[in-house]
């Protein structure tokens, strides 16, 4: 059971996680996929000591977890809770950007669902 105190030390370890931008980038490949260092240096255009500097935050943060391969270390999001989380709060993200509707075609959320508000007022579906 959280108490208050560790829910306060968990928001604090995911704002942290997700403050700095090459974090950020290395939490939302791991989101697609479970990843290693040099690739995840290669698809994201960082060198390697720069992505195991980041990797070695998120684990402290215990927001990944690392998984030794034999030589190779695969990382992955420490629990499929979080990543559901993390999905869903990307998804929000998205949702209140103005160029972008609503991914939850059940959502109750006013100007959300399957009819989205453009600019001038007028009612679009999210199908085209």
């Amino acid at each position: 059971m959280l108490t208050i105190a560790s829910r306060v030390d968990a928001m604090n370890r995911l704002g942290r996680a997700m403050a700095d931008p090459t974090r950020s980038r290395i939490l939302l490949a791991l989101l697609e996929a479970p990843s290693y260092p040099a690739v995840l240096a290669r698809e994201l255009d960082l060198t390697r000591t720069n992505v195991s500097n980041h990797l070695s935050c998120l684990r402290g943060c215990g927001i990944i977890v690392a998984e030794p391969e034999g030589r190779r270390t695969r990382y992955e999001i420490a629990d499929p809770h979080l990543t559901a989380a993390l999905k869903a709060l990307v998804d929000v993200t998205l949702a209140v950007d103005d160029n972008e509707v609503c991914l939850d075609p059940g959502c109750a959320t006013p100007g959300c669902g399957p009819l989205a508000q453009t600019a001038g007022g007028e009612s679009v579906s999210i199908d085209g």
